[in-house]
């Protein structure tokens, strides 16, 4: 039984269940233009049709002789116009179809053929007619034909220009309990040739509508939609307010950023923020000054301020843990389970930027090349570690129109940083980055990002944020700065301990340029460089095995001769056991954990040893330490706790070593340890640890082995460069080095025969 066809008043009317329907009955309607409702409502259609329906766009496919030839088959040829005939084939053809929804199909079938025939189509013609409808329900539309007369109502889209036949088998549909929605891009004009009277549909009338684009596809509207949906969930609800950062600026550097924010614009739905990077001085004598001014002002305004010097403090290992994350298969699953990791219960308003703002820079950092998802979570964690540090400085009490302000002197120095920085730049917080001394780079990249640059540069330890911290110099003491920079800066000339950073590089040698290179400064050896201050310190990592001509006492003179006021010596093997007391054993859990150096815990704990070394040095012994773990230097690192064993090595060295590194100038001579080994004995894993630890830090390192015994038992690679300059020799007593002469003797054939 055929159900009428209704005239509908609202969209929204097509997803009501059939009970609930204003009059019992279904709809088919044409849309031939394109409004923002009329976009929502077929994306909500679409997505319908797709769940309960058919969805054609373009035509529906003739049968095919493989289609027809089935049908042949199964049916055979015969044909009769009455419903009889039809329900009876109906039956037969879709055996899953119930009789009431058997008996409503075969009745507008039935009344769409007799208007052929009344129209005066052939018997022929009205059978090719009626196979085609057959072939089409079964291949195309039985998903429809089995769900007609449900509560929830079958729904079809047809998008294109439909024709004759299409028009009544899609009527037959409706007729039969089918909602229809026929979009028509190229409009109306195409369908009204054949129904020029409206009977079998209705136009909807689209309120301020316009023509629809040529390259119109439902499907690519649905996408977008997806799309639009999708990053709603991902970057949340914005809350009715955006950021205006920089547009509003005069270019005046710190004078903007003390504008008050509510004086800054007049729209309600913005925050307006600074965005500045500035790089150089404006006046070296009043630089200092103007910014501990600058802060009181910020200050007196009660804003909300953060100082940061130099470095962003790592997130600490107990700051990674409280981040709540899981395993993803993709960009979006990965933000939309971390977002849980951001909340601010006093205002959902401005938790929606800062998931938006997190959103956003993760996105844009996705798309760096060489990035995996695993790198991308890692740089997330970092990133919510800092939200979660410094969001309750930086929005204490917040409401619009309020702005932050976080100040960072010194510049990015990684990639982490200065994602963090884009972070910030997106939510309601001034920006400003000082890079006062030129010499150091700020690494951030951002579009947003507004730059002063100044000719003049200047080395600033802190931001003053007091009295106590203002350090004023004098016109005289700028130039004296001015000549330092001139003398020093890439002339081959440096300062006193002019550089605060170094790697060691091995040298590869003959075994006789070592003695010619030993005493030389670091800055005239081969290799040397500084790149971005930091200096390429080329060192000495060699083992020198037998004893040429078997010449002992010559031997020992050469060794003598090498030892410098600058050089340790070990003489026996091992130099440190693995039972030697040592009294930061029992904290280097706590010192390395969770696969990380916890420094800040090392520097403030009372048994650290180097606190009254220069702070660039311990810093140095710090970083060689972590690059000693994290390079597995020595075998058993990450494996059997040996990185433990290594913590507690390089945090108590003798001494007479700290010493050394505390005069150490990485452009000057470099300190040095040479380890004799003459018997059997192997040296300790202790001992592969100190000898490779100060190979790290800069020193020249030597073992002299007359045996030619192993000693690279515990190294994971090789380390050392091996020379072979005699015999091997056994049993060999290390002399009083005061008995032994400072100049190789020369044999009295020498003394004529090489004389002058």
């Amino acid at each position: 039984m055929s159900r009428e066809n209704k005239k509908i008043q609202n969209l929204d009317e097509f997803f009501i269940g059939m009970s609930k329907r204003r009059e019992k009955g279904v709809y088919f309607c044409r849309i031939n233009y394109l409004s923002k409702e009329i976009k929502e409502f077929l994306c909500k259609y679409y997505d319908a049709a797709r769940r309960s329906g058919v969805i054609i766009e373009g035509r529906i496919a003739n049968p095919t002789e493989g289609n027809l030839s089935y049908y042949s088959e199964i049916m055979g040829m015969d044909f009769q116009l009455n419903v009889g005939f039809i329900s009876s084939s109906l039956k037969k053809w879709l055996p899953r179809i119930n009789e009431r929804q058997r008996e409503g199909v075969a009745c507008s079938i039935y009344d769409s053929l007799n208007e052929l025939r009344m129209s005066g189509k052939t018997e022929n013609m009205l059978k090719n007619a009626y196979i085609k409808f057959m072939c089409w329900l079964y291949y195309k539309f039985e998903r429809i034909v089995n769900q007609l007369g449900q509560e929830n109502v079958p729904k079809l889209l047809y998008c294109g220009n439909i024709s004759n036949y299409e028009l009544m088998l899609i009527s037959i549909l409706s007729d039969a309990g089918c909602d229809v929605v026929l979009v028509q891009p190229a409009g109306d004009a195409g369908y009204l040739k054949l129904d020029a009277d409206s009977k079998k549909s209705i136009e909807y009338k689209v309120s301020g509508g316009k023509e629809f684009p040529k390259d119109f596809s439902l499907k690519q509207l649905y996408q977008e939609a997806e799309r639009a949906e999708q990053n709603k969930r991902v970057f949340g609800d914005q809350a009715g307010i955006m950021n205006c950062t920089n547009a509003w600026i005069e270019g005046k550097g710190i004078s903007d950023i003390q504008q008050a924010p509510a004086l800054r614009g007049d729209k309600t739905d913005l925050f307006y923020n600074c965005y500045y990077r500035i790089n150089g001085v404006w006046d070296k004598l009043t630089y200092v000054n103007d910014l501990y001014q600058f802060f009181l002002s910020l200050k007196n305004e009660k804003r909300q301020v953060v100082v940061v010097n130099n470095m962003i403090p790592k997130p600490t290992p107990d700051e990674i843990m409280r981040i709540k994350r899981g395993n993803y298969g993709s960009l979006e699953q990965m933000l939309m389970d971390l977002q849980a990791n951001i909340q601010y219960p006093a205002s959902r308003q401005l938790r929606g930027l800062f998931i938006k703002a997190f959103a956003e820079v993760i996105t844009e950092e996705s798309k760096e090349s060489g990035i995996n998802l695993n790198r991308l979570l890692n740089k997330a964690v970092y990133l919510l570690c800092w939200i979660k540090r410094y969001q309750g400085q930086l929005f204490h009490n917040w409401k619009m129109p309020e702005v932050g302000c976080f100040i960072y002197k010194g510049g990015c120095r990684d990639a982490n940083e200065a994602l963090f920085m884009r972070y910030l730049a997106r939510i309601p917080v001034d920006v400003l980055i000082l890079c006062p001394n030129l010499n150091e780079r700020c690494c951030l990249k951002d579009t947003l990002l507004y730059e002063l640059n100044y000719q003049d540069s200047m080395v600033l330890d802190k931001f003053p944020e007091q009295n106590a911290q203002l350090r004023i110099g004098t016109a005289a003491y700028h130039a004296e700065r001015e000549l330092d920079t001139l003398m020093y800066n890439d002339s081959g000339l440096f300062r006193d301990r002019q550089f605060a950073k170094a790697n060691a590089v091995s040298l590869q040698t003959m075994d006789r340029e070592i003695k010619i290179l030993w005493n030389n400064d670091l800055k005239f050896r081969p290799n040397f460089s500084t790149v971005d201050g930091v200096v390429n310190l080329p060192v000495i990592f060699s083992k020198i095995s037998g004893v040429k001509d078997k010449d002992v006492e010559n031997y020992w003179i050469s060794i003598k001769q090498l030892i410098t006021p600058e050089t340790l010596v070990i003489d026996h093997a091992p130099f440190i056991s693995p039972a030697a007391p040592n009294p930061m054993k029992m904290y280097a859990v706590e010192f390395f954990k969770n696969g990380r150096l916890n420094r800040n815990k090392i520097k403030n704990h009372p048994a650290y040893q180097y606190v009254f070394l220069r702070e660039e040095m311990q810093e140095h012994i710090l970083d060689k330490l972590e690059s000693l773990i994290e390079q597995k230097l020595i075998k058993g690192t990450f494996e059997n706790g040996t990185e433990y064993t290594i913590v507690s090595v390089a945090l108590n060295l003798p001494k007479e070593v700290t010493r050394l590194v505390q005069q150490f100038d990485f452009t000057k001579k470099n300190p040095k340890l040479i380890y004799i080994n003459t018997t059997e004995t192997l040296i300790s894993l202790e001992d592969s640890i100190y000898i490779t630890f100060l190979n790290l830090l800069g020193f020249d390192v030597l073992f002299f082995v007359p045996t030619g015994y192993s000693m690279e038992k515990h190294f994971n690679k090789k380390l050392m460069e091996e020379h072979q300059i005699g015999d091997y020799v056994y049993d060999l007593q290390v002399p009083d080095w005061r008995t032994v002469p400072s100049a190789v003797r020369k044999s009295w054939r020498d003394k004529i025969f090489k004389r002058g």
